[in-house]
């Protein structure tokens, strides 16, 4: 959010989206206006659609997508 793509190495204590968000969400103040409404948001992991309990790891493709509001 904020960019088209980033590559990053997760920490092994990393192993689902939940603990994902939380961990972008305290390493860099960029991420901070991305996670103000980040239960609104949403995450796909390889194409998959994700809750926060989906598996992660180091190879995979994480999507964050913001709510679209249209009128």
């Amino acid at each position: 959010m904020g960019c088209d793509s980033e590559h990053i190495v997760l920490p092994k204590e990393v192993t689902n989206v939940g603990m994902l968000l939380d961990w972008l969400s305290t390493m860099d103040q960029r991420f901070n206006s991305a996670f103000e409404y980040i239960d609104v948001v949403l995450v796909s992991v390889n194409l998959h659609y994700a809750d926060r309990d989906y598996p992660v790891q180091d190879a995979d493709e994480v999507i964050l997508s913001p709510p679209i509001a249209g009128g």
